[in-house]
């Protein structure tokens, strides 16, 4: 269990680091390539949630973070940890959740600065990758192992 909220403070830390970097190093606004036609970073101030909707409701997502990581933490200690992938999924999901709360509850927005420049797509941090990558394993457990395991429960319980 302490492995995957180590994880989660790593990747906490990561997200922290790389907005403080960002700031101390570029202009609002400035760009810089990194990989030509495909990455660049782009500093900007995101004063809503995904892609900037219910932008200046930081009371909502106040309480939409606190609920959802009370949520999580609850869930993940009373299921346990035996699953790796729902325990990775949770440290992803926990610390993407976190960072960006830290960021509105400290600047009053979220800092954004990877750009993908081969498609039209919104400006994202390392949280938003931690909880994409969170919400991925965790389809990937239900839709792939949990009724397997499921099963298995119930076919020991026959016996």
């Amino acid at each position: 269990m302490i492995i995957y909220y180590i994880l989660a403070i790593l990747l906490l830390a990561l997200d922290q680091w790389s907005k403080l970097a960002i700031v101390n190093n570029f202009a609002l606004h400035e760009v810089k390539e990194v990989l030509p036609g495909i990455l660049s970073l782009f500093y900007i101030r995101n004063e809503g949630a995904a892609w900037g909707i219910f932008e200046g409701r930081m009371f909502f997502f106040f309480v939409i973070t606190v609920v959802v990581v009370g949520a999580m933490v609850y869930n993940a200690h009373k299921q346990g940890f035996d699953k790796k992938i729902v325990g990775i999924s949770y440290a992803f999901l926990l610390s993407g959740a976190l960072g960006n709360f830290i960021d509105r509850m400290r600047l009053g927005y979220v800092v954004d600065m990877f750009r993908l420049d081969f498609i039209d797509f919104p400006i994202f941090n390392v949280a938003d990758v931690c909880l994409t990558i969170g919400v991925i394993l965790m389809a990937v457990y239900i839709l792939f192992f949990e009724e397997e395991e499921q099963t298995a429960s119930k076919s020991k319980l026959k016996k």
